[in-house]
């Protein structure tokens, strides 16, 4: 009997070790949850006099009146998936138009919107918010 009960212990004990080693995560901090590693980042937002092949030019953060149209040029990355920005132009404080615009899924996404400036002079900003409504990032420029 006593042979039996050996056998039986070290079987018991063979058992847990082999589920420990199946196990080496066991007591040790769970890793983060993948979506947290994709969430969306803004890695470039800025104003500039246009877009060519898919890149800002004339960025500035100041333009002459007889600017016609500026362009807020954005760069989105690890968007986990497809969803839409808003870009809120204002003047002195004042809402004066909201564009929003498709980001789809993926590593990199880059796009653009403009407004016709019609020579008005001033502190103008503009609010990059995600689909809750949340402000992503603000881009600030004067026109004088």
């Amino acid at each position: 009997m006593k042979k039996q009960s050996v056998r039986i212990l070290v079987l018991l004990i063979s058992c847990a070790l082999v589920g420990a080693l199946a196990h080496p995560a066991l007591g040790q901090e769970k890793p983060k949850a993948e979506s947290a590693a994709m969430e969306m980042t803004l890695a470039r937002a800025v104003v500039g006099t246009g877009v060519d092949n898919m890149e800002p030019v004339g960025v500035a953060e100041t333009f002459p009146a007889a600017t016609e149209r500026v362009f807020c040029f954005i760069e989105a990355k690890n968007i986990p998936k497809d969803t839409e920005i808003s870009l809120v132009w204002s003047l002195g404080g004042k809402e004066v138009r909201t564009i929003n615009l498709p980001l789809t899924a993926g590593p990199r996404w880059r796009t653009w919107a403009y407004k016709n400036l019609a020579g008005q002079k001033g502190d103008w900003k503009v609010e990059i918010k995600d689909a809750g409504g949340k402000v992503l990032k603000e881009v600030n420029f004067k026109v004088e």
